[in-house]
């Protein structure tokens, strides 16, 4: 019985072994195949992937390039495409251009539309099997962007191009480098360009407008203008109506840079509008303005809008407001593009009520200046083209009033000041050290070649009036008036001693003229700085001879 039970036993062990091991062997089997499967599926992916990655490049250089040209609706060339998987996709390009729309080039434009050197993003490997293919940032270096002229745009619409779709979309894009030009048709107009150092372009998207950060480069006055704002979205049909907004600093402007004027400038300002016209509105500081023809700093501030047309390459100033030294005045106008040689400035210029000795400081060397008073002026301005000094260039005609005058220089102040008490008939009063007389000017000038010519040039004072034209320099240096005195007084009655005024009386005949009790020719001639005052006779017999 022992051993029948032990035999039993024995047989019931053998197979439940025999199970146990079955079981085991199933269970492996089921993890050999799992393994094998998955070692198969890694074997397929790394096979597929080695084949993307192999052509990451011809892939993402055709996404860039459908993208490019779905966006633009143009022609798109690129020269060198490279791709390193390295550390994700490092992509970077050469000669990239894209070109206008097929009609603009069939009306002329022969440039690219824009153009880069160089450019360079990364995407993660996982990028490449993910459409569109999503790109953070890129830098970009070299860039150049030609508007075509709107005329160019033909009228009748060539057939579309066909379009692919976007397969790349970008967060911000990093440019150094880089120019725009606004072309234009006229032939007598050089292209609007600007130099822009940096431009960072956020959330560009295909039909909202791109944020940006840029720093432009200004040649003159020479310095940097940073803006900041929007632009687009981009007009495929017509590049130059795109929108743009922004506002700009403009710090540490170098006049020396503009020859024959001096200053450090600074401007703020906020602009608006299209590519082919913005306006602007904006505030100058130039807390040491000055011309070479005194260089005499003088705190020169403005107010303006304007308008840049983009077409053309002029600007359009309407108005400016400005405040030189405690004399506000305002002028409008044009600065005009002129093809191959710079430009000319035409202004109209409105003085209501400022103060002479400010403009004269500015413009003249001598200090201190001539003299003060309220002035009021109307004016055409006009600076030519070239390289010249601004104020060999620049002219000035128009009309002005001169109220409360004083001359600075006391002796010529005394002078004014007894030939007005000479002329009421006062002679005995009239003595250095008497009272300031109030006077007044008006007359018509024409100032160019760093000279000043007055015609019909009035002198006003109590008892008298000076009528004169002549010329004097910027420089002070050269002062030659001619005219004529006329007086209250008979010419007896300005000379002091009886016996005098008795010698005279026989004469007063001669000199009393057209209404006035006395009228004689004068010259004035010297300097500035010390004119010296003489009858002029012989001017009188000159003219009086001439047929």
């Amino acid at each position: 019985m022992h051993l029948k039970k032990m035999i039993e036993d024995f047989g019931a062990r053998g197979k439940k072994r025999v199970n146990e091991s079955g079981k085991i062997e199933r269970k492996r089997g089921l993890w050999r195949w799992i393994a094998v499967s998955a070692l198969l599926a890694v074997i397929v992916l790394v096979v597929v992937a080695d084949a993307m990655l192999h052509r990451a490049g011809p892939i993402l250089k055709g996404r860039v390039v459908e993208t490019l040209s779905t966006r633009f609706k143009s022609r798109v060339e690129l020269d060198k495409f490279q791709v390193s998987v390295l550390s994700g996709l490092e992509v970077s390009g050469d000669g990239l251009r894209i070109y206008p729309p097929d009609d603009v080039v069939a009306a002329g434009a022969t440039k690219p539309l824009i153009s880069l050197g160089h450019f360079s993003f990364h995407v993660p490997l996982h990028g490449l099997f993910l459409k569109p293919t999503h790109v953070g940032t890129v830098h970009v270096k070299g860039m150049s962007i030609n508007i075509p002229p709107r005329q160019m745009r033909q009228q009748a619409q060539g057939p579309n191009r066909k379009l692919g779709k976007i397969k790349i979309v970008v967060d911000e894009i990093v440019v150094d480098d880089s120019r725009l030009v606004i072309g234009t048709n006229k032939p007598n107009k050089d292209p609007k360009d600007f130099e822009l150092k940096q431009i960072v372009m956020h959330n560009v998207g295909q039909n909202d407008p791109w944020k940006y950060d840029a720093t432009l480069v200004n040649a003159v006055p020479k310095g940097n203008i940073h803006a900041v704002g929007t632009f687009g979205p981009w007009n495929t049909e017509s590049p130059g109506d795109s929108a743009v907004t922004g506002h700009y600093t403009f710090d540490h402007a170098d006049l020396n840079t503009i020859k024959g004027i001096s200053g450090m400038l600074s401007s703020v300002g906020d602009f608006k509008g299209q590519l082919n016209r913005i306006e602007v509105e904006g505030t100058t500081e130039t807390p040491d303005f000055a011309i070479d023809t005194a260089n005499h700093p003088m705190p020169l501030h403005t107010a303006y809008h304007a308008i840049v047309d983009g077409t053309s390459g002029d600007t359009y100033l309407q108005p400016v407001e400005a405040k030189l030294g405690g004399s506000e005045f305002s002028c409008s106008g044009a600065i005009v593009n002129v093809k191959g040689k710079g430009h000319i400035i035409d202004l109209d210029v409105n003085v209501p009520n400022g103060q002479i000795q400010d403009f004269l400081t500015l413009a003249v060397k001598t200090e201190p200046a001539v003299m003060t008073g309220q002035v009021s002026i109307k004016a055409r301005l006009h600076i030519r083209p070239g390289k010249e000094s601004v104020s060999k260039k620049l002219g000035l005609q128009g009309a002005f009033t001169l109220q409360r005058i004083h001359f600075t220089n006391p002796e010529v102040e005394d002078k004014v000041d007894m030939l007005s008490l000479r002329a009421q008939g006062d002679p005995k009063a009239a003595k250095p050290g008497a009272a300031d007389v109030h006077s007044q000017m008006k007359g018509m000038f024409v100032m160019g070649d760093r000279r000043l010519r007055f015609s019909n040039l009035l002198y006003t004072l109590p008892g008298g009036t000076v009528q004169l034209s002549g010329v004097y320099s910027l420089d002070g240096r050269e002062f030659d008036f001619t005219g004529k005195v006329r007086t209250e007084a008979k010419l007896s009655q300005m000379v002091a001693t009886k016996w005098k005024s008795w010698l005279l009386k026989p004469v007063d005949p001669f000199f009393s003229k057209n209404g006035a009790g006395t009228e004689v020719p004068i010259k004035i001639t010297g300097t500035k700085g010390a004119p010296k005052f003489g009858l002029n006779f012989g001017h009188k017999d000159k003219k009086s001879s001439n047929p």
